[in-house]
């Protein structure tokens, strides 16, 4: 066995050296796009050989699904920072102000959601895998919990409402290229306003159901979270 397999027995050195291949990748990716890259590009821009970025990641798109799960979890870690710091972003409009300046924020995630959608469905992980389910169930229990607390509408059923809104949210991210609107933060605010109109409630939201509502919403999010690192293989930050 090679000193350089030995090493990665240590799981610093292991965490550190996968950080390290996707750095790399994300960069390579970002400047010359999916289909120009390869797993000889990366181990040469890590330093390393390419034996060992398969000792991580068996398959080019594995290691390409990684670079794609950890800026998705970039992101959705972002959203739980902001959730922690201000409860008031688990209402709805704020929370998909929030989450569409971490996406805007980030060039490679916002390219792999606006690109070729059979591209993005190799890199979202194989039919088998749990994670479209996972990201979706706990969407579908926000919104479970958003109507149980009376913060959404309630002429609609809140599968509907979380339908309506995936379809707006989706919307103000492919409208991006072609957008009259300034910056980014103007986009984010007409989103906001603009689900708060469609879809929350008029009644305001005491701030001892914000406080429940956001410390079960940060717990939602890192299970998702641990769960997506588990899976890819991506390291703690």
């Amino acid at each position: 066995m090679s000193a350089s397999t030995e090493r990665l027995r240590d799981p610093r050195q292991r965490a550190g050296r996968a950080t390290t291949i996707l750095d790399v990748a994300a960069g390579l990716l970002l400047r010359h796009g999916y289909r120009r890259v390869t797993i000889d590009d990366v181990a040469a821009g890590a330093g390393i050989g390419k034996g060992t970025v398969y000792l991580h990641w068996k398959t080019r798109e594995q290691l390409f699904g990684a670079v794609f799960a950890r800026e998705v979890l970039h992101a959705v870690d972002e959203l739980r920072r902001a959730l922690r710091d201000d409860p008031r972003v688990c209402l709805l409009h704020r929370f998909a102000q929030t989450y569409f300046l971490a996406i805007a924020d980030r060039p490679l995630l916002r390219g792999f959601l606006l690109g070729d959608p059979d591209l993005l469905g190799k890199l979202t992980g194989s039919p088998d895998t749990g994670r479209d389910d996972r990201h979706a169930a706990t969407l579908n229990e926000y919104f479970r919990l958003l109507a149980e607390h009376g913060l959404l509408r309630d002429d609609l059923s809140a599968d509907e409402v979380g339908y309506a809104y995936q379809a707006t949210f989706e919307g103000f991210l492919r409208a991006e290229g072609a957008s009259p609107v300034g910056e980014p933060e103007q986009r984010a605010e007409l989103l906001a306003r603009t689900v708060r109109r469609a879809f929350e409630s008029d009644s305001p939201a005491s701030d001892a159901t914000v406080a429940d509502l956001a410390g079960v919403t940060v717990t939602l999010l890192g299970d998702l979270i641990d769960a997506d690192r588990a899976e890819f293989g991506i390291p703690e930050a």
